[in-house]
């Protein structure tokens, strides 16, 4: 098995960019992006520098219940390809360490899967938290700012 990495639900992206509420019932925010350190959440990629993205909340969770996190991310501003490609994407080669978390079928923290990994061992670490039974996703969040990155399933 193979790890999937996920872009953000394309019908939310979709929603906001064309003015729809974010997760706090907000219209997101528009700023330029400076580069390094602005990773959108449908391509997988650094918003490139003196490109307009959009500053929004998140909440990658189905329904409301004590542990669907809500935060900050970022979107390109004009529709970008969201990210099927194999591999690592680009968002998750910048920082040099991540904080990933296991859930469970109920979107819930599978207890014990938490863990602040460096770079290089994210690859790893998700495949070892994947192959869990009680885990049906991990999500990367930045071990910095607890930024929503991505989920990763196995394919």
């Amino acid at each position: 098995m193979t790890l999937q990495f996920h872009a953000y639900d394309q019908n939310f992206v979709d929603a906001v960019r064309a003015g729809g509420a974010d997760a706090n019932g907000q219209v997101a925010e528009h700023a330029i992006s400076d580069g390094a350190g602005n990773p959108c959440r449908s391509c997988l990629r650094n918003i490139p520098e003196g490109a307009d993205m959009l500053i929004l909340a998140a909440r990658p969770f189905p329904t409301l219940q004590p542990y669907a996190e809500t935060g900050p991310i970022f979107l390109c501003t004009k529709d970008c390809a969201p990210w099927k490609d194999a591999g690592v994407p680009p968002i998750l080669t910048t920082s040099p360490d991540y904080l990933l978390k296991g859930y469970s079928p109920d979107h819930r923290i599978v207890y014990g899967t938490g863990a602040i990994v460096d770079r290089d061992q994210l690859v790893n670490t998700a495949t070892e938290v994947l192959n869990d039974p009680r885990v049906a996703y991990v999500d990367v969040r930045s071990a910095r700012n607890n930024c929503f990155q991505t989920r990763i399933t196995l394919g």
